[in-house]
């Protein structure tokens, strides 16, 4: 029963996937944002006790609000829409199932060294077809969020992580961590609420011109 009750988020997009490919005729751009972490996985915990489970889901939900309300929004599907944990195989099996045209997966970073800030945006350390694609976005999101918001850069990087790992012979994926929680600076500017929106329009206005 608890392990039904866990999943009980993915099954939802599971029987949405599902209405979609029966009904759906849109040419929008279908792109996963993979929520990071959830339930009993915090993620980052920053100076101020903020979970890093926490923000990357406000920041999610407040891309579908904002996509909602674009004059030309994209298909958003997210990986979670509650506090629970999701498998990392079960993310990455929900982009392949949507034959996603982009996967993001969203964090935050935390280093014991509390001066450590900036964004990291990671693609897969193997190639694929995509490998081109997905680094240049990767490069022009970082440079954007640097423009609106000001964050400092610490590079595009290679990493392989399962997410990447699993969906790099399917579509782009990057993992993007946005700022350190366990810098002061970072740390409250995050978990400040009226930072969320400018982020998340920040992420979004990227995806929709990818």
């Amino acid at each position: 029963m608890k392990k039904v009750l866990k999943n009980v988020s993915f099954v939802f997009l599971l029987l949405k996937m599902c209405i979609v490919f029966g009904q759906e005729t849109s040419t929008q751009k279908r792109i996963v944002i993979d929520v990071g972490h959830g339930g009993k996985d915090s993620g980052a915990i920053g100076i101020n006790g903020i979970q890093e489970k926490d923000v990357a889901l406000n920041i999610a939900n407040t891309i579908l609000k904002l996509n909602d309300k674009s004059d030309t929004p994209l298909d958003i599907y997210l990986t979670r829409y509650t506090d629970t944990l999701i498998s990392l195989f079960d993310r990455t099996k929900l982009a392949k199932a949507l034959k996603a045209d982009l996967f993001v997966s969203l964090h935050c970073n935390h280093s014991d060294n509390s001066s450590a800030r900036g964004i990291e945006i990671y693609v897969a350390g193997a190639t694929s077809k995509y490998s081109d694609d997905v680094t240049w976005l990767a490069f022009q999101l970082q440079a954007v969020l640097n423009k609106q918001l000001g964050y400092e850069s610490r590079g595009v990087k290679f990493a392989d992580f399962q997410v990447l790992r699993e969906t790099i012979n399917h579509c782009p994926s990057l993992l993007l961590e946005l700022g350190f929680l366990s810098n002061e600076d970072e740390g409250k500017f995050i978990s400040d609420s009226n930072n969320i929106q400018p982020i998340a329009l920040t992420i979004l206005q990227s995806l929709q011109k990818h």
